[in-house]
């Protein structure tokens, strides 16, 4: 039970009672983020005479945990966080949500701010950090918000998808109805079973962007809604309005919730609220307006387009090919595809196949397309995108379309134009060859199992359309990220999956710009540096080259015996970041566990493009996780007129950590030894005696204090 919240403690003399304050930080990935905002606002409270507790939500768990009594006792809590924290626990106090970064540069402006900040309501949100905190902007949210629910329906289009393409490719044939598999057969529950998985991802896309933007209550509304969005039988729709509508409908049921929260009501009303009141208002609300007002267009959409092009049956193939194709790859199962592809399956029984020839060639291409770009460029990807990739491929061979949401879903404004263009592509080629399908299905397989005539132009048809598709979301999704990465930031700008995180300067603070590596669903990327947290492994490591001994009296090894003497250097000549990085990769080869040095420099090197290293502070931490190396190795230099590193504080990098790891390494002592680093490299009296250290030794003397 936790006590009301009230003004900030008053007094004088024996009376007065030292504040107390409580802070979470957390950041998606957990490693060095939530480890310097923590150490920088203790650090702040300190100054200020504040008795403070923080709890850090890293990667190797909860640390510090806020207790009921620490919670009762508190007069405020911070919470730093760039990923959803509960703060139900927290009902009745004053609670100041913001982005991990600014506990890093502003710990005593928030301290300030605490103290007056709003108290938490039972049902409250979970904490979403504001993007427009210190001046940053709104995309902050609605891009969280849009990856929250790509994550969640991702497994769903896998599962289904893979379901669906196996079951087709083993059990079914094809038709005059299509590319069916026999009822009541294995496959056949196969593939209901995958139509399932299909039938749920809309939903399940919506329920989860509502959720990121309201919490719970927003869930069943998004869910509901997205249903609804999909399911154009509810407003006289041949079709529903698949992906987009989703879209629509989690961030109107978000912020719709949002909205009733802030409704006053009785007392005795409040605790049924959130379990109640507002799932029901909001579910009602947002159903029959999707109802009445959304579809009716949609329906009005569907029948218009359907009219117009069976006024162009007598045009130019080519034009009719590229129209189609641009129809086909705009919404993937939305009311503009499903209006092509069955203005192409009509016209099967009238004995015209070229239109569906069209379609078919079109179909693949947005999969194709888009796990061929995953391949093309990996750096721009997730782990979980080019996981997802491959998948895709694999259902763009039996023209399941839908194997392209997650990539759309996640960047609609590069994927969905590059989608269009390497449709338009494939159904323009495919009518001037004059491909014909007879049965209304598409992909690869109808072709291989006989159903289309003009066999070759059909494949050409489809490989230029997934190369001009890869091609161009490659191009346009590494132009949006380097924006992204160019542009001055006044607050926290989360960024794609896979791409670098920025931190960004704010007059007065150290910023901090961290590349971002791979992750997993459960750790979407939008500002800290996953491949730094794999660059340490726990256990045993190998000897140096030629097995050769420590002396007597040598420096002991530190950060678990993963840097020694060797792989320190206390005068770093290169004076450019590929240089130094070359010459980093050269400092480790003395541990004698580079097998490749080129092969390490290129994939340091990598890793920067992807975002800067350079943390700020005078520091960088490039890092590889590679086969070029055979154990994992630390290195460390130190430059004296500092590497110009790409900093945003603008300042050179003077120390210089290079990580290295094997690409089997596990384990999480790693982790910790991250942390304890990241909180040291806050302490400017560390930062300056690693700079005073007079040599080798002395540099390890100083870093022995980490572990």
């Amino acid at each position: 039970m936790t006590s009301p919240a009230g003004p900030p403690p008053t007094g004088g003399g024996d009376e007065q009672r030292r504040i107390k304050l409580l802070a979470v930080t957390a950041c998606p990935t957990g490693i060095a983020h939530t480890y310097m905002a923590a150490e920088k606002l203790a650090q702040a409270a300190a100054s200020l005479g504040i008795e403070m507790k923080v709890e850090t939500q890293g990667s190797i768990g909860a640390e510090n945990v806020l207790d009921d009594n620490d919670v009762s006792m508190a007069d405020g809590i911070i919470v730093a966080a760039d990923k959803d924290v509960d703060l139900s626990r927290f009902a009745g106090k004053r609670v100041l949500t913001v982005g991990v970064a600014e506990g890093i540069r502003r710990p005593e402006r928030l301290i300030e701010q605490v103290r007056s900040a709003p108290v938490h309501t039972p049902g409250g949100a979970a904490a979403v950090p504001a993007a427009t905190a210190g001046g940053g902007k709104e995309r902050g949210t609605v891009y969280k918000a849009l990856m929250n629910g790509v994550s969640y329906m991702i497994p769903f289009v896998v599962v289904g998808g893979l379901l669906i393409a196996v079951s087709l490719a083993l059990g079914g044939h094809a038709t005059a109805k299509g590319y069916v598999i026999p009822e009541g057969t294995f496959w056949a529950h196969v593939n209901a079973v995958g139509g399932i998985g299909f039938q749920l991802m809309i939903p399940i896309l919506s329920g989860y962007i509502a959720y990121a933007i309201a919490d719970r209550p927003a869930l069943v509304p998004g869910m509901i809604g997205g249903w609804i969005a999909n399911t154009g039988a509810l407003y006289d729709s041949k079709a529903g309005a698949g992906f987009i509508g989703a879209i629509v409908t989690g961030f109107l049921a978000g912020y719709l919730v949002l909205w009733i929260k802030k409704v006053r009501v009785p007392k005795f009303v409040q605790p049924i609220m959130p379990i109640i009141v507002i799932p029901i208002v909001a579910t009602t609300a947002l159903g029959l307006f999707f109802i009445y007002v959304i579809g009716k267009p949609i329906s009005w959409v569907f029948e218009h387009l359907t009219s117009w092009l069976g006024g162009m049956t007598g045009s130019s193939a080519v034009l009719l090919g590229a129209i189609l194709g641009l129809m086909i790859a705009f919404d993937m199962g939305g009311p503009v595809n499903k209006t092509a592809f069955l203005f192409g399956a009509g016209l099967i029984a009238s004995g015209n196949q070229t239109v569906m020839g069209m379609c078919a060639a079109a179909i693949p291409v947005m999969p194709l397309g888009q796990g061929l770009a995953t391949l093309i460029r990996r750096r721009l990807y997730t782990e979980q995108e080019r996981e997802t990739g491959l998948a895709a491929l694999f259902m763009g061979c039996f023209g399941i379309s839908e194997g392209a949401i997650p990539f759309a879903a996640a960047r609609p404004a590069q994927v969905i134009p590059a989608n269009m263009l390497g449709g338009a592509v494939a159904g323009a080629v495919a009518g001037l060859a004059g491909v014909k399908d007879a049965v209304p299905h598409g992909g690869p397989v109808v072709a291989v199992l006989g159903a289309v005539s003009g066999v070759p132009m059909f494949f050409v048809a489809v490989a230029v359309g997934t190369v001009v598709t890869a091609l161009t979301t490659v191009a346009l999704v590494d132009m949006a990220e380097r924006r992204v990465r160019a542009e001055p930031l006044g607050g926290v700008e989360p960024v794609p999956a896979g791409a670098g995180a920025v931190v960004p300067r704010q007059a007065g603070h150290a910023p901090v710009a961290v590349a971002a590596a791979p992750v997993t669903a459960d750790a979407p990327v939008v500002g800290d540096a996953p491949a730094i947290a794999e660059a340490v492994v726990h256990g045993a490591v190998a000897e140096g080259a030629a097995g050769a001994e420590e002396t007597a009296g040598e420096a002991p090894e530190v950060l678990s015996g993963h840097l020694t003497e060797r792989t320190v250097e206390v005068a770093l000549a290169a004076d450019g970041k590929e240089a130094a990085i070359r010459e980093m990769a050269e400092l480790l080869s003395r541990s004698g566990r580079v097998a490749d040095i080129e092969k390490l420099v290129a994939v340091a090197l990598r890793r920067e493009e992807q975002g800067t290293t350079g943390l700020g502070e005078e520091i960088a931490v490039p890092h590889a996780k590679t086969d070029a190396v055979t154990a994992p190795v630390v290195g460390f230099a130190r430059s004296e007129q500092g590497v110009e590193w790409g900093s945003l504080d603008g300042t050179k990098a003077r120390l210089v950590f290079m990580i290295a790891v094997p690409e089997a390494a596990a384990g999480d002592e790693h982790l910790r030894i991250l942390a304890l680093l990241s909180r040291k490299l806050m302490d400017p009296d560390f930062r300056e005696r690693l700079l005073a250290a007079a040599d080798e030794r002395a540099v390890l003397e100083v870093l022995g204090e980490v572990g």
